[in-house]
């Protein structure tokens, strides 16, 4: 009786067609379309010249593309280790209801995500300049050195700079997902784990950490989605340059010099899909590791 007075008109297509009309539109087209240029050589004004695999063989072939990306998984690797350990720590101990003033750290911790990534990386430039930077002035002021310090000149610390911002803005978000997860956990067995005379650390690494093993793969999977497209931090930071020897120098950063500033479109594109098959590929590996730790 209740399934006939269901009405099964048409009308409801009329309300989500919307989304999938702007779907096709500005999120499938271009991406099929990318895929076509990237089989061909377009300047983005004359016609696109069909190279067949031309393009993903230069790719393949180009040192600087291993390069950028060495860059980009170096900066993802330090970032990300220390950021959903930490963050992780956080959230289970903001959870404790006994914890006085836990929602203002919570929101503390925050606000950092809240802050745009190019206002960060600018931030971070403008301390760590050699001339005119807050940094030195400080250390000048103190005693500590007596000439000002290129911080930008090291290679290294450039990479180890970018991981930094990339820990301070995310932790905060990290540590929020993992507060989420932290309250479909029955308080019970912890309840039941300190009854038995079980300490923090025993319940942290036995009960928490296993129960959350599908919040911490969500967290390397989008971790590893969003690292590979760091962009926004270390251009600002390097002026588009990409520091010394391209040290800062992330894979978008190479495909927005190639495509956008050289104007070889078909060679960008190339350039993404590589990178999206690169993210599938670590976020497979990701999942079967977890995956394999989680039977065993």
């Amino acid at each position: 009786m209740f399934a006939k007075s269901i009405r099964k008109d048409h009308y409801g297509y009329y309300f989500i067609a919307p989304f999938f009309l702007i779907f096709l539109m500005f999120g499938l087209y271009p991406i099929l379309y990318s895929l076509y240029l990237s089989f061909t050589n377009w300047d983005g004004i004359t016609s696109p010249e069909f190279v067949g695999l031309g393009n993903y063989i230069a790719v393949l072939q180009d040192p600087l593309f291993y390069k950028t990306l060495f860059n980009t998984l170096f900066i993802w690797g330090v970032s990300v280790v220390p950021q959903l350990t930490v963050s992780l720590v956080l959230a289970f101990i903001l959870n404790d209801k006994l914890l006085k003033g836990r929602d203002i750290f919570r929101a503390v911790y925050f606000f950092p995500n809240i802050v745009t990534a190019a206002s960060l990386g600018l931030l971070v430039s403008l301390i760590f300049d050699w001339q005119s930077g807050g940094l030195n002035h400080f250390l000048v002021q103190v005693g500590l050195i007596d000439d000002p310090i290129n911080w930008k000149d090291d290679p290294w610390f450039m990479r180890l700079i970018v991981s930094s911002i990339l820990f301070f803005q995310y932790f905060g978000y990290s540590m929020v997902i993992y507060l989420a997860g932290l309250q479909g956990i029955d308080p019970s067995l912890q309840e039941a784990a300190q009854i038995d005379g079980a300490e923090k650390k025993h319940i942290f690494f036995h009960i928490i950490v296993p129960m959350l093993r599908p919040i911490i793969l969500f967290q390397i999977i989008t971790s590893i989605i969003g690292g590979i497209q760091i962009f926004d931090q270390p251009f600002t930071l390097t002026n588009g340059s990409g520091g010394p020897d391209r040290a800062a120098m992330t894979s978008i950063m190479y495909l927005y010099n190639v495509a956008f500033q050289s104007t070889r479109f078909g060679y960008g594109a190339a350039v993404a899909f590589c990178l999206f098959v690169i993210i599938i590929l670590l976020s497979a590996v990701s999942f079967m590791m977890t995956k394999r730790k989680s039977s065993s």
